[in-house]
């Protein structure tokens, strides 16, 4: 896979307001684990590799254990995440697939029950925003750091 483009440097304004709105968010009072696990999972459903490989690593140093990383796939038949940590986790998936799922009033009653008004309203944009970064890094075709071990043994 060969990049396309770098955006950053294509479009620095646009960029720094990506930049910006991701400082908004994590300053939003929202837990760092819950803004990585609903970053890490939108990027699983759009599958976006980019993403999935900085999310993995930034949830790593927020105290996200392995385990909770490999179930968040299939977090619905897992009992380690909280109700709170479920509500956002379909919300996310309600959003990243709006499409198909229209957003359904069960997620979001069940959002109104963990997470107040600006809550609600600052998860609703890091879900947004997450979903932006992996159709810029997917479109582009941005690629992850790979370590020399394991580079050497994909060629």
């Amino acid at each position: 896979m060969k990049p396309r483009l770098n955006p950053a440097a294509a479009a620095p304004d646009a960029y720094k307001a990506m930049i910006a709105l991701e400082t908004t968010i994590k300053a939003s009072g929202l837990e760092p684990s819950l803004i990585e696990l609903v970053k890490m999972r939108a990027s699983q459903i759009n599958g976006c590799a980019f993403c999935l490989d900085m999310h993995s690593k930034d949830a790593r140093a927020h105290g996200e254990t392995e385990q909770r990383l490999y179930l968040l796939n299939a977090w619905r038949e897992s009992p380690a995440y909280t109700d709170r940590e479920r509500a956002a986790l379909a919300w996310a998936e309600a959003l990243t697939l709006v499409a198909q799922t229209h957003a359904p009033d069960a997620d979001y009653e069940l959002l109104t029950q963990h997470f107040s008004a600006a809550e609600q309203a600052n998860l609703t944009i890091l879900i947004g925003a997450i979903n932006t970064w992996n159709r810029i890094a997917i479109g582009f075709r941005l690629i992850h750091p790979v370590a020399p071990a394991l580079h050497a043994k994909a060629s």
